[in-house]
Parts: structure tokens; C-alpha cells; sequence
């Protein structure tokens, strides 16, 4: 299983990477493998205010719809446009062109309590 060491995560499979004051987000490879095929990913937190631990926005697969929950609070900045005509990306490359939304960080001490690889990685029995 892939977990970049360079990334927090969350016990609900999203993956954050900051970028000194923004954060990208997506979900991680487990949570891809899991939901299986994604065919549609929809964000409508455009330019809005999220808190940790609130939803996003949702992802769907062929079996379910899952939501998207925010690791951190802050502002949604961009939502990856790559996304709308190409939700595979979140199956084929989950941390870098399948990233879901782009963040600006409004709690830094809030990363403090996300899990490590190894940490997510013995949660998920990698």
C-alpha cells in the first residue's frame, strides 16, 4: 500500500499535504481500493469556510457514496477541476492528481492531531 511519509491522515482515509499556509487534500490509496471504481466526485465547498472534521463534499463508485471530511478547518481555495471529466484519477493517482481540494489553513496546531504513515498504516493493516 502506498503512504507517503510526507503526509498526515485521518481515521476517516483522507490524506493532507501542506504547503506553508494551504493544504491539499484527497483520500488515501486504501480508501480507493475500498470504494472501488470512483466515477464522480462532487465538491461544492467552493470558497466557503470548513471546520474539521465537517463534509466537503462526497465521492461516488460504482458501489457507494461516501462523504469527503475535512482534516483541518479553513477555506476551500480550489476544487481540482481535473477531477470533473476525469474522477479515475482519484483510483489511478490518489496523491497527486486525483487531490480532491486545495486549502487554506486556518488552525495550524490542528495537524498536530492527524496520524503519521506508520500511525494511519497500522489502522488500515498495512
Amino acid at each position: 500500500m502506498n503512504l507517503p511519509a510526507n503526509l498526515k491522515y485521518t481515521k476517516e482515509h483522507e490524506w493532507i499535504r501542506v504547503e506553508g499556509d494551504v493544504a491539499y487534500i484527497g483520500i488515501t490509496d486504501h480508501a480507493q481500493k475500498e470504494l472501488g471504481d470512483i466515477v464522480y466526485v462532487d465538491i461544492d465547498t467552493l470558497d466557503k469556510e470548513v471546520a474539521q472534521d465537517e463534509v466537503f463534499g462526497t465521492v461516488e463508485a460504482v458501489k457507494t457514496v461516501s462523504d469527503l471530511f475535512s482534516p483541518i478547518s479553513g477555506t476551500v481555495l480550489e476544487v481540482n477541476s481535473h477531477l470533473e471529466g476525469n474522477p479515475e484519477a482519484v483510483n489511478s493517482d490518489p496523491y497527486g492528481d486525483g487531490w480532491m481540494v486545495k486549502i487554506a489553513i486556518a488552525n495550524a496546531a490542528e495537524l498536530d492531531g492527524l496520524l503519521s504513515a506508520e500511525a494511519y498504516g497500522e489502522l488500515v493493516g498495512a
